[in-house]
């Protein structure tokens, strides 16, 4: 039970583990794993709670209901699992600006805060243009063989690179 508390597991294990819970997801809720639609119920929410029921007359939340439901809690078990897996590896610390970041860029946390911030919303985007996130397509969609999940993952991979490429010639 050692890898339990490793920092980095086997992406061999994890994989394993993903798979599984993918298969659980098909058999219990009949429904794809996946986690953005989450993110953008969640922002619906907190419209609703600035500016109440005018929210509900929008196309986009008549077809995707604002309630809190398998994927938002999905969500908040990962962010629970991540933090207990950083404190159990004995990995949490409290860090502004990660090592990588720190020796290419510096260390002012504010450019890295735009960075992650512009990168976050650029994500969000692009989950929502494609109508589905790296879970929804790159593990869901992959493990039913759709084409478009296919050529979604592709592309996810494609920009990832292209990204790391462009954002770390910056710092030479």
């Amino acid at each position: 039970m050692n890898w339990l508390f490793a920092t980095r597991w086997s992406p061999y294990a994890a994989g394993i583990g993903i798979g599984v819970l993918s298969w659980l997801t098909f058999l219990i809720s009949h429904k794809a794993l996946g986690c953005s639609t989450a993110f953008s119920r969640t922002s619906g929410m907190i419209e609703k709670w600035l500016r109440g029921d005018k929210v509900a007359e929008k196309a986009y939340y008549q077809r995707v209901p604002l309630r809190i439901d398998w994927q938002w809690m999905l969500v908040t078990g990962i962010l629970i699992g991540a933090f207990i897996s950083a404190l159990i590896s004995g990995d949490f610390r409290g860090q502004w600006v990660p090592d990588l970041w720190m020796a290419a860029f510096g260390a002012a946390a504010l450019p890295r805060l735009i960075v992650a911030l512009v990168g976050g919303a650029l994500i969000g985007f692009g989950a929502r243009w494609a109508g589905g996130c790296t879970s929804g397509h790159g593990i869901s969609g992959t493990l039913q063989l759709a084409v478009s999940s296919w050529i979604s993952a592709i592309c996810f991979f494609i920009g990832g690179i292209a990204a790391a490429y462009l954002l770390f010639a910056l710092a030479r």
